[in-house]
């Protein structure tokens, strides 16, 4: 074909015109669900907020809703001791925390006691060390649930530490955007450390926590993470809490999500006072039985989440063999007519380049919106980040649905 006076393949327009279709499409998709956008924050000054009931525990308040806090433990006696008091010294007047103690074998309960005698809001219950159930995470939530005074449910995990002590606060603030919400989606981000496991989790986290806040901004809620997410009593016990899904391992903050909330009752809050900050896994094992136990629940994700979800990747993977089949072709006519081959080059460059800068800038402005640049990631997001987990990542994902081992058999 001549065009402008070349001579151009037919083969290498119709695949310089894929890169271009799906740039456009990424261009979408980034502005649409990754982009984060500047968020309100729960104003700091006493006047403006219902007043403490000094050292004792307020229970009752016509100002407030009063919320209970879940955490389910599975000995996690050093992280209790870590990070438990940052959930019981929260700006927040009419508030509970509930710890669940699941047959835990170290010092989980001994601290729990001790903790009890400094601190009237904390409440213990636990899960019998005989109880027999695949997923007995499930049933130490439903037993917390259970337990709870209050309406309004905010759960976390033992290893979690709120990113400022309006956490509670900033949570609850998301049942006021609409008085049909019963479902607040959260940020659970990961603290900065060395190695590279390390930067992986956090640019995964990062990617997969905007997604799946952009997409319920977009009334398209499709999963949580128990690190951070909130829902009303009623609407838990409504759906029958866990029981349609206790054969699943996982499950008990995303599928829930998946299969009850809409986009008119699902709220998000983001500002960086509303998350919450853990430690990453220290080895690549643990991170790989992580993984294959978030990813054992997807099949069960419903068909309209599972068509959105595959269609970034997809459109990533042709991507990506584009790029190859057209440096492929430039190697080829590289001998024959170079200056057509660094042509085909400089283009693929230039799309790369533009790609490149569309992902960096709005993941670098998101993250530093969601106050995650400036606590979790330093500088903020690496070049090197962008690009190779970018190709990793699906390729780890892959790997764990095709050729799946025995099911994970702990949570």
């Amino acid at each position: 074909m001549n065009i402008a006076g070349y001579d151009i393949a037919l083969i290498d327009l119709y695949m310089a015109g894929a890169m271009v279709v799906v740039l456009l499409f990424e261009l979408y998709f980034y502005f649409r669900y990754i982009r984060l956008p500047k968020s309100r924050h729960v104003p700091d000054s006493d006047s403006q907020r219902p007043k403490h009931a000094g050292d004792q525990l307020d229970l009752f308040s016509d100002d407030v809703r009063g919320v209970s806090v879940i955490v389910a433990a599975r000995n996690e006696a050093g992280n209790l001791r870590d990070y438990l008091s940052s959930l019981l010294e929260q700006d927040y007047p009419m508030y509970e925390v509930i710890v669940v103690d699941d047959g835990s074998e170290d010092e989980t309960r001994q601290i729990l006691d001790d903790y009890m005698l400094h601190y009237p809001r904390l409440r213990r219950t636990f899960v019998p060390q005989q109880a027999r159930i695949i997923s007995s995470k499930k049933l130490a939530l439903t037993l917390g649930i259970k337990a709870s005074r209050f309406d309004y449910l905010l759960f976390t995990d033992a290893d979690c530490r709120p990113a400022s002590k309006y956490w509670i606060w900033e949570m609850m603030n998301g049942f006021e955007q609409s008085e049909k919400t019963d479902v607040v989606l959260g940020f659970g981000a990961y603290f900065k450390g060395k190695g590279l496991l390390n930067r992986l989790i956090r640019y995964d986290t990062l990617f997969n926590g905007l997604h799946y806040l952009g997409a319920a901004r977009c009334k398209h809620p499709y999963m949580g993470v128990g690190r951070n997410l909130a829902y009303k009593k009623e609407w838990f016990f409504s759906h029958n809490g866990f029981s349609p899904y206790l054969g699943q391992l996982a499950g008990d903050d995303d599928l829930i999500v998946n299969h009850y909330a809409t986009g008119k009752t699902t709220s998000t809050v983001t500002c960086p006072n509303s998350v919450t900050w853990s430690p990453t896994k220290q080895t690549w094992q643990e991170w790989w039985h992580q993984r294959r136990r978030h990813l054992s629940v997807s099949p069960h994700y419903t068909f309209w989440s599972r068509l959105r979800l595959g269609v970034e990747p997809i459109a990533r993977a042709i991507w990506y063999a584009t790029v190859i089949a057209l440096t492929v072709r430039c190697v080829m006519i590289l001998p024959k007519d170079p200056w057509y081959a660094i042509g085909i080059a400089g283009c693929v460059v230039l799309l790369l380049l533009l790609r490149l800068i569309l992902r960096g800038t709005v993941l670098n402005v998101s993250a530093r919106r969601l106050g995650y640049v400036a606590k979790g990631m330093a500088a903020g997001i690496s070049v090197t980040d962008l690009v190779l987990w970018d190709i990793v990542l699906p390729l780890c994902n892959l790997w764990i649905l095709f050729f799946p081992t025995r099911k994970p058999t702990r949570w």
